[in-house]
């Protein structure tokens, strides 16, 4: 692909879920990363973020040095103070699950934008709710409102978010990770022989039940660990598996690093469509941790398995996997991470994809 850069910077808003606060959301790091590989390139961006009390108390990131950050809680006042910079910027994005999303798409589609683009964070979960009736920030009437529909998934749901759901273009844009945050600690000591790091997800939780508690069972004498917050009560964990409620992201190198193996889980949705990598994959990747993963369409062509990641089908393959020594394994994903999904490559993908014209799907 040809990553001409723009002969200027480019002056870029982002209505996103949240930046200041990775309680709870992995939309956070996401932006943090993009981002950062945006200023790292030269442009300016605003990021726009509603204010909620759910995030409030756990602002990690209140006050970012790349870019400018502002909170409000009145999408008509923040519409009314910020519609000139809107107007005026050369791209506005709107990301998936921003609070009255749907209404706020509708406002900035009728302000006569320059672009107007669409980062859907989600996008096998969005498909799904449009599907069910439950979607919440965007409606299906306004995917062909966008100039661009950036999708966290690639592959086939490109080609169906144009052909079926009547977007006007859609562009993978992956999430990336800031390198400089994940080192590779090879001389930590290891504390425990697989962990996973996520929030609760009822989707999730029979893969993380068969690919790390049950394993836990097995393999008593091994450590491992789970960390992310709202995780029910009644839920029977092992004596070997400790649990942390909430790992801010500056603690996350720390946590991969101290892990043999790190378990990637993928939501249901997305594990169905396909092509659809988590910012944690790529975190622990960056760290070099070797990573046992679920299946899915795609998985396999951009981390090979047992090259670059472990693909487990069940607890057995977890199990024999637990015996290998990966640490090669954990080198050659650190090698396609570096060179393909860190937040500086990612930015360049969505700086070519928002000064190109179309390419035919």
């Amino acid at each position: 692909m040809n990553m001409t850069a723009p002969r200027r910077p480019m002056e870029i808003v982002i209505l996103g879920l949240s930046l200041s606060s990775a309680w709870g959301n992995g939309h956070a790091t996401t932006f943090r990363a993009l981002i950062k590989g945006l200023a790292a390139e030269g442009h300016r961006v605003l990021f726009l973020e509603r204010d909620v009390p759910w995030y409030a108390p756990h602002r990690d990131l209140p006050d970012p040095d790349f870019c400018e950050l502002v909170l409000y809680s009145d999408p008509d006042a923040m519409l009314a103070e910020y519609g000139d910079r809107l107007r005026a910027a050369d791209s506005v994005m709107i990301g998936s699950y921003v609070p009255d999303g749907i209404a706020l798409i509708d406002r900035l589609a009728a302000m006569g934008l320059r672009q107007f683009t669409f980062y859907d964070i989600d996008t096998p979960v969005t498909l799904q709710a449009l599907d069910d009736g439950t979607c919440e920030y965007l409606a299906a009437r306004q995917i062909p409102l966008f100039d661009i529909y950036f999708s966290f998934a690639g592959g086939a749901v490109l080609t169906h978010l144009h052909d079926v759901r009547g977007a006007r273009r859609a562009e993978a844009l992956f999430c990336s990770v800031d390198e400089a945050l994940y080192p590779s600690q090879p001389e930590m000591t290891k504390r425990w022989d697989l962990g996973y790091l996520g929030t609760y997800s009822p989707d999730r939780q029979p893969t993380l039940e068969a690919l790390l508690l049950e394993p836990a069972r097995r393999l008593p004498e091994m450590r491992f660990v789970v960390a992310g917050p709202q995780y029910p009560a009644d839920i029977d964990w092992p004596a070997n598996v400790d649990r942390i409620e909430h790992l801010p992201p500056a603690e996350h190198p720390d946590f991969y690093n101290a892990q043999r193996f790190t378990l990637n889980v993928t939501r249901a949705a997305m594990r169905r469509m396909g092509w659809s990598p988590s910012v944690r994959l790529f975190e622990a990747g960056a760290c070099g941790v070797p990573v046992i993963s679920d299946d899915w369409p795609g998985l396999d062509e951009m981390f090979p398995d047992g090259q670059a990641i472990l693909i487990a089908g069940g607890t057995e393959d977890v199990v024999r996997g637990l015996e290998k020594d990966a640490r090669r394994i954990g080198e050659e994903a650190r090698r396609i991470v570096l060179n393909q999904h860190t937040g500086r490559a990612r930015a360049r993908d969505m700086i070519h994809a928002m000064t190109t014209h179309p390419a035919t799907i």
